[in-house]
């Protein structure tokens, strides 16, 4: 007999999803920080390099080289534990 475990009963399945819903606003602010620099560094080569926008692209890479890797690491992490508890259910 198999028991479906819903996250509201389980309280790992519940901190794993609140964990995944952080991952993937964090996952987006990073996307969106790179978006920045890209963007940033498309108008600074447009203008002949104006210190704000070099700096904004500067901030908009060190922002993204902050969040993305660790937002990576742990959805994959996330991703397979949930493979590892569909494996264990199922065999």
């Amino acid at each position: 007999m198999v028991t479906v475990v819903n996250a509201s009963h389980d309280p790992v399945l519940a901190r794993r999803a609140a964990i995944a819903r952080r991952v993937r606003w964090a996952s987006r602010a990073g996307y969106g920080a790179l978006g920045l620099a890209v963007v940033a560094f498309a108008a600074a080569v447009a203008t002949g390099f104006p210190s704000m926008l070099v700096n904004m692209t500067i901030a908009g890479l060190v922002a993204t080289c902050v969040i993305l890797p660790v937002t990576i690491i742990v959805g994959y992490g996330i991703r397979a534990a949930e493979r590892a508890d569909r494996e264990q259910r199922y065999g």
